[in-house]
Parts: C-alpha cells; structure tokens; sequence
C-alpha cells in the first residue's frame, strides 16, 4: 500500500509539473506568434548541415484566406472540428489501442488544435511525455481562444514546403497568387500535402498528392470553415517585411508529374452540413 501510495503521489507531482510548465496560450488572443518551435527546429537542422535557414512567411488575417482552403484543410486534417473540444477523444482511444498494440509510442488523434499545440511550442518527437503535453495544450487552446483563432494561427504557421510557412507563403510560392484566391483545386492540392510537405509538392505532384486532391475535392462542400472574426493584430507582422522574409523559394514549378494516377479512392457519404456555433 505504501509504495502504490508513493507512485501515485509521484505520478501527480509530474503531473503537477508538466502542467504548471507548459506555454500559457492566452496571449494569442491579442498577438500573433512570431516564430514557432518547429520553425527554429528547422533552422537548426540547417545550420547542422552547413546551409542557410530558409524562412518564407506571410501572415495574413482570417479573412484573407480562402474559403476554399479552409474547407479543404478541414477535410484533410480534421473532419470532426465541429465536434470535440481540442481533442478527438474517440480517435484518441483508437490511436492508444493501436499504438499500444504496435508498441509505439501514442501519437494521439491529431486534431488542428493538437497540431498546432505541436508547431507552437514542442518537438516533432513521438514519446508520451510530448504527446500528454500536447494533449493539455490542445485543451488550453480550445478554452482561450475562438475556433476561428485557433484555425487562423494554424492557417499561418503551418509547413508548407522548404523554407515556406503559411498559407499566403505556399500560395505566392506554388501557384503565383495570394491566400485569399486560391481556387478549389489549388486549396485542396495544398491540403493534401500537409501529411508530409517536404515529400508531397503541390509544384510537383506525384500521384499519391493527386489522389489526395481528388478525395478532398469530393468531400469539401460538406464542412463548414468557422466565421470570419475580428483582426487581432493590424500591424505588419516580422515576416511581412520583404527584406526580412525575402522572395519565394524556388518549388520548380514545371509541369506536374506525369506519373500515372492512381485509382481514387472511393470517398465516404459526406457527413450532413454542421450547424456553425454563433461567434461571440
């Protein structure tokens, strides 16, 4: 009894620990970050291998980002937006019992509020202290901040590419045009190469991308982005100045792949259009 005693004292002072430390997320109500820590892992990645950091980013507010993109990102990242609270708590069982089964370590669901939790302040390592911190992150934000908030700052500092943040950075970079009018096909190009942006080109898509397009494509009239919201921060952004953030890097926009597609999947019925909650 003594010793299960202990363990479970220690087991909430770690606990105790690992919440009091984590990031307060609340300042993001009023400003937008200026770096994340998955952005500074690149950084250091290229400093180790001897080349100079590639840093592409634009912000721009909620409202100047497509419609189309939004509904494609939904589609493809997190189709159950509408329904958890920062975690998707019946992907998260699944994820546990797979992981567990594979002896893994918990990967967790992955909703937009997880990812972002992720880019914002931790590693892109898989181990289950990262992930319980992730997971308390992903809460933090869906309390503090507006759904739209939450979407826009993920729409902002995303990977995109080498070296390309954001969606107004992908946009100029992959098809010469700004966020707010990039076409169906364009968004839902984008969106399928966030699983992996560093293998999945929109400049150059393979296959696998296309067929990711096509998927999201079909399913992308049933979901609904949040509303629009005020602009939080009117001032340029750190990025936004063309002698910091630089010109485009070159994605060698040639013409697509002209490997074969593969037969597409087929798609789900598309679940019934969600009723948008009122923003405040």
């Amino acid at each position: 009894m003594r010793i299960a005693g202990t363990l479970a004292a220690l087991a909430f002072v770690f606990l105790a620990y690992v919440y009091l430390t984590l990031p307060d997320v609340r300042a993001l109500a009023r400003t937008n970050p200026a770096k994340t820590a998955f952005a500074e892992l690149r950084e250091r990645e290229a400093a180790q291998a001897g080349k100079p950091p590639r840093h592409y980013q634009v912000w721009v507010p909620y409202t100047r980002i497509s419609q189309n993109l939004k509904r494609a990102v939904l589609v493809a990242e997190d189709d159950a937006f509408w329904q958890h609270e920062g975690i998707d708590m019946e992907q998260l069982k699944i994820s546990i019992r797979n992981d567990i089964e594979k002896g893994q370590a918990i990967r967790g669901g992955s909703t937009i509020p997880q990812q972002l939790a992720k880019n914002l302040y931790l590693s892109p390592a898989r181990d289950h202290i990262r992930t319980l911190g992730e997971l308390i992150i992903a809460r933090r934000l869906d309390e503090a901040q507006s759904m739209a908030r939450i979407f826009e700052i993920y729409l902002n500092v995303i990977e995109w590419g080498d070296g390309i943040w954001g969606a107004e950075a992908a946009a100029r970079s992959y098809f010469g045009s700004s966020a707010a009018s990039l076409s169906a096909e364009q968004a839902a190009l984008l969106a399928g190469a966030i699983i992996n942006p560093r293998v999945y080109s929109p400049a150059r898509p393979n296959a696998r991308l296309l067929r990711r397009q096509r998927i999201i494509l079909s399913r992308m009239g049933a979901y609904v982005p949040p509303a629009a919201l005020p602009v939080v921060n009117s001032q340029p952004q750190p990025s936004d100045a063309s002698e910091e953030s630089g010109p485009p890097p070159s994605t060698d926009l040639a013409a697509p792949s002209a490997e074969p597609i593969e037969p597409a999947e087929p798609a789900p019925s598309a679940p019934a259009e969600p009723t948008a909650p009122a923003e405040p």
